[in-house]
């Protein structure tokens, strides 16, 4: 892992499909808008984007810690914007200040912490776990 330090930033850009709404998660009788775990998945990956290129060909980061607030609706159509920014590092564990936009308005914001981990072991684990 190259150095990773506070004020890296990042974003991801996600258009809002049908396949994405509350009412395809959850009942659907719920309006057609985007699902909390969709705007998550682009905070999510604005902040893996923001260190991106300091990670060794052999390394990613997970996801440990989220606290968000969902803000407002988002319909289909609409593109929302994730964006992330480095705010505290600790050896391997990344702390982030993330928000997330439609074309509108700002519809949630929060923090955020990944874990760089080493693919390989990473992978090594989940095989052990998966034959116990």
């Amino acid at each position: 892992m190259r150095e990773i330090h506070p004020g890296l930033k990042g974003e991801y850009t996600l258009l809002v499909q049908p396949d994405h709404l509350a009412s395809k998660f959850k009942d659907d009788l719920l309006p057609q808008v985007l699902a909390t775990p969709m705007m998550i998945l682009a905070m999510e990956n604005a902040a893996l984007n923001a260190i991106r290129p300091c990670l060794e060909p052999n390394e990613s980061a997970v996801g440990s810690s989220i606290n968000i607030n969902h803000l407002a609706a988002t319909p289909v159509g609409h593109k929302v914007r994730g964006f992330a920014e480095v705010t505290k590092v600790d050896g391997k564990r990344i702390e982030f200040k993330i928000s997330a936009h439609d074309e509108v308005e700002e519809i949630g914001r929060g923090t955020h912490e990944r874990i760089v981990i080493n693919l390989a072991r990473f992978n090594e684990r989940l095989a052990l776990k998966k034959k116990a």
